[in-house]
């Protein structure tokens, strides 16, 4: 039997952060993923989860979990994917680390993933845009701080992670300015920005308290911004542009949808997919095949370029010889 605490902390501790250098956002989803493992398992199991073997997380184990989450806790497709694929690292991290589990390790590889209904993006037409950007008020610092913190996320397309972690040396104020962001994966690129976004950073900076975190963008109590910080904001100021864009109270807004719609906006501007995968960051254009699919522009071009077929209707009249074939059978 092999003790499941030991390898788990490793892989934890060791293993992701520093062999694999995953982002800390990566870390705390795995970490998560495997909290709500281990507590289901000995439950179901009886046991203290620090004497939880890793033979005890076998494959019908994994697959009770897998429908716990999706029936109990309500987990979509794509949750449940994330967890299985958490499982499926760690026992990939485990072959070379313990051999006696090496068979157990190629029945969890084995386990499907579950196919996920593939929804068009949402996103924001430039009038639903505007009156966001406009709804901070630039009289006081907070008003100034989320004028800037919505510019940015809409004109550079940035994840909700990308914005809420960046820090001062990474904007660029010299002319034309520019903004160094670290990525999904740890892939780096730099974004020129609009005037209009570049004042509005340096209004926020202007402002900004001198004192506390090294983050670009803080929050009240002078440290980095959080995620749900940045939600929130986004949330409260959405719920006030409703009033010069009716539009927006049918529709949920979230932080990736302003990096929807940069990319909507984006790939009707430039027509071209390969501009909008670098400006977002992707890494294969595969992931941003789905902005095609949402934008009618080229498929309206091409019905455009079909001629219609000038075919008349008519009836079909088969041959003389086929008649007589036919009346004598």
């Amino acid at each position: 039997m092999t003790q499941l605490a030991q390898h788990l902390t490793a892989f934890l501790r060791e293993h992701l952060p520093r062999e694999r250098r995953a982002s800390v956002h990566t870390c705390d989803a795995y970490a998560y993923s495997f909290q709500l493992l281990v507590t289901f398992a000995a439950r179901r199991l009886s046991k203290r989860p620090c004497l939880l073997q890793i033979e005890d997380i076998d494959v019908p184990m994994i697959l009770a979990f897998l429908e716990h989450i999706e029936e109990t806790r309500g987990n979509k497709a794509r949750s449940r994917n994330a967890r299985l694929a958490a499982v499926k690292s760690f026992f990939r991290y485990l072959e070379h680390r313990a051999p006696a589990v090496l068979d157990q390790a190629l029945r969890v590889h084995a386990i499907p993933m579950k196919k996920i209904d593939e929804a068009l993006v949402a996103s924001l037409s430039r009038t639903e845009v505007q009156a966001l950007l406009n709804a901070p008020d630039r009289l006081t610092s907070s008003g100034i701080r989320d004028r800037a913190m919505l510019h940015l996320a809409f004109a550079g397309g940035l994840r909700v992670s990308e914005l809420v972690g960046l820090t001062l040396d990474q904007f660029d104020g010299r002319s034309p300015a520019s903004i160094h962001i670290i990525g999904k994966g740890r892939r780096e690129r730099v974004l020129p920005l609009w005037q209009e976004t570049a004042a509005a950073i340096r209004a926020w900076i202007a402002v900004r308290p001198k004192d506390g975190d090294t983050a670009l963008f803080l929050n009240n109590a002078g440290r980095m911004m959080t995620r749900s910080g940045f939600e929130y904001i986004l949330e409260k100021h959405a719920a006030a542009a409703v009033g010069v864009a009716p539009t927006l109270a049918t529709k949920s807004i979230s932080p990736h949808v302003l990096r929807h719609s940069c990319a909507m906006h984006m790939l009707q501007a430039t027509r071209d997919i390969r501009k909008v995968a670098l400006w977002l960051g992707h890494a294969t254009l595969q992931s941003t095949e789905i902005y095609l699919r949402a934008d009618p522009t080229e498929k309206l071009e091409m019905l455009d370029a079909l001629a219609p077929l000038g075919i008349k209707p008519g009836k079909f009249r088969p041959p003389d010889k086929l008649v007589a074939m036919l009346a004598t059978r």
